[in-house]
């Protein structure tokens, strides 16, 4: 990635300028649409420990009050800047949000195994990080997504189990195949939403397209679909989320190609930032298809 034309190097004087400049995009768009105070979690240009805590101090973007995302180790480690970002939160009274995504068949194997590690790293996220709310998300180990069946079955389960038995406050982080302006990506982020909501988590984190792993393949538009799809699912018994579930992920699992999808500068109106027709029509479609499988 690059701010300015140029490269941001971590640990460099680029990447502190980079950060800075997300900050003060979060600040103008919490303005713009009328809640500027509203909380956010972050940071997410931020790469080495300097900048990540950097966002800590006065007038630098974040309030002590905002989700400071501390990513965790696979499987259930820590390393110096994540206990570092701790101790900052710690002493600054910011709110942790720890993150730990397990892998979906490595090292904690398969639906079971990794059930149980996804469970333990929660409750350690709470007891030995000191964390305020966790993010979770198995990563399935071959295709890199949190929305295959498999890893669908693992979220669901852990949310129902850490929400039947504590208080804690859980979310999940959406790392989807397809990219932006298709219907798999839009199918793939209602399928996570759904389970989010039968499985009683207090927070989603979406949506990574692309697999979170290509350049400008992210817009809104799916964080609103996955948004109204929760709305849509809320107090839906479990059973009938599993019957939608097994029709949504049933419209894509079985894809020969993942549709690489098309580019933010693509999806919208650069002067206005309003989305295409296209993408607006292909979000309707897609909506149109929930409808008819039962979700309203």
């Amino acid at each position: 990635n690059t701010y300015k034309g140029v490269t941001v190097q971590p640990g460099g004087p680029s990447e502190m300028y980079n950060i800075m400049s997300e900050m003060k995009a979060i600040e103008v768009a919490k303005a713009n649409v009328g809640r500027p105070g509203m909380a956010v979690f972050g940071p997410e240009s931020a790469i080495s420990t300097t900048s990540r805590i950097s966002v800590n101090l006065p007038n630098m973007g974040m309030s002590p009050t905002d989700g400071h995302d501390i990513p965790l180790m696979n499987e259930m480690k820590i390393n110096r800047t994540g206990m570092m970002m701790q101790a900052a939160c710690e002493i600054s009274g910011s709110v942790i949000m720890t993150e730990a995504l397990p892998i979906f068949g490595g090292y904690a194997g398969g639906p079971e195994e990794t059930a149980i590690c996804d469970v333990a790293v929660s409750i350690a996220a709470f007891v030995a990080c000191g964390a305020h709310i966790h993010v979770d998300g198995p990563i399935h180990l071959k295709h890199g997504t949190s929305t295959t069946r498999g890893t669908l079955q693992v979220l669901a389960h852990v949310g129902t189990a850490i929400d039947r038995n504590t208080d804690l406050l859980l979310g999940s982080m959406y790392y989807v195949g397809a990219g932006p302006c298709t219907e798999m990506c839009f199918l793939e982020n209602a399928a996570q939403a759904i389970c989010d909501a039968a499985s009683g988590r207090e927070f989603s984190a979406m949506s990574a397209s692309a697999k979170g792993s290509a350049l400008d393949k992210t817009t809104g538009m799916e964080a609103r679909f996955a948004g109204k799809t929760l709305q849509a699912a809320s107090g839906m018994r479990g059973e009938d989320a599993n019957y939608l579930l097994d029709s949504i992920v049933g419209l894509y699992e079985g894809n020969p190609t993942i549709p690489d999808g098309y580019r933010f500068q693509d999806c919208y109106d650069l002067n206005t930032l309003e989305p295409t027709n296209f993408h607006q029509e292909i979000y309707s479609l897609t909506a149109d298809k929930l409808r008819s499988l039962g979700l309203d």
